[in-house]
């Protein structure tokens, strides 16, 4: 498994993939039934484009605001998610992956249609979450992948999922080694505990000495005043909270905010 694949499909090493957070979808609680789909729409055009302008090497799309999450996702969700991603299509220029929180195989069904490069998930494990007893299934999700023609989709498994606990074991170690052995990863994720926690910079150096030629990223809580830092031992960092206005989860993605990050990041980059 090279650890080239970044290079390869998102044009750089330690990429930032950058999250585009749609709004509540139909049949989530939090749904804007006044403004529609339209409304939905609308906004993660504009999240989309000042992430793409501020520099960003890839875009991620989620269902965020689907809370509180499932672990098998109607098809309402994926059919809306769908939707919106073809609607963006024409002014997307960058790379993009998804995530369907919290399926894998779903998130690999909209990759297949949507022509997602790469798909962010828990693919193993069981936990205690806040969601309830959390358990999954790597080998059948992986068949699956196969089954739609979805097997040159990258699979980045998020080993630290955010509001949940390992059942079976704490070692971090032990869970990345154990990982990459039996399941072939193209990258782990390792996260703070929510969205916006900083990732610890010690469990991300523990991971990638253990599991050194697979790509660790950094999947929460970085910050342009800790991100030469966070990428100085991890692969590249998904990021989400910190391009939003204020740096707050709720608000909409901010392209000056984005674009100092990405500034500080090339740098850090044209530096090694």
């Amino acid at each position: 498994m090279s650890v080239k694949w970044t290079k390869e499909i998102l044009g750089t090493e330690k990429p930032i993939i950058a999250m585009c957070h749609f709004m509540a979808l139909p049949g989530d609680p939090g749904f804007d039934k006044a403004g529609g789909m339209d409304a939905v729409i609308c906004r993660a055009k504009k999240e989309m484009l000042a992430l793409q302008e501020g520099g960003v090497d890839a875009i991620m799309f989620s269902n965020e605001f689907s809370l509180p999450y499932l672990t098998d996702v109607k098809t309402e969700t994926v059919a809306a998610m769908a939707r919106i991603i073809g609607e963006l299509k024409a002014d997307l220029k960058i790379p993009f992956g998804v995530n369907v929180l919290w399926d894998p195989a779903k998130s690999l069904d909209l990759a297949a249609a949507t022509g997602a490069k790469f798909v962010r998930e828990i693919f193993t494990g069981v936990y205690a979450s806040d969601f309830g007893l959390w358990n999954t299934n790597c080998g059948e999700v992986v068949r699956h992948q196969h089954a739609i023609g979805a097997e040159d989709v990258k699979l980045l498994f998020n080993i630290v999922p955010e509001a949940a606990k390992y059942i079976q074991r704490d070692d971090i170690k032990q869970i990345a080694k154990s990982t990459v052995f039996n399941c072939k990863p193209d990258a782990l994720c390792v996260s703070g505990l929510t969205a916006g926690s900083a990732t610890d910079s010690q469990v991300l150096a523990e991971v990638k000495k253990e599991v050194p030629e697979t790509l660790v990223f950094a999947n929460t809580g970085v910050r342009i005043n800790n991100v030469e830092e966070q990428l100085s031992i991890a692969d590249g960092a998904v990021v989400g909270t910190t391009f939003k206005k204020d740096g707050k989860f709720e608000n909409e993605a901010d392209e000056k905010r984005v674009r100092e990050f990405m500034d500080v990041v090339k740098k850090f980059r044209a530096s090694l």
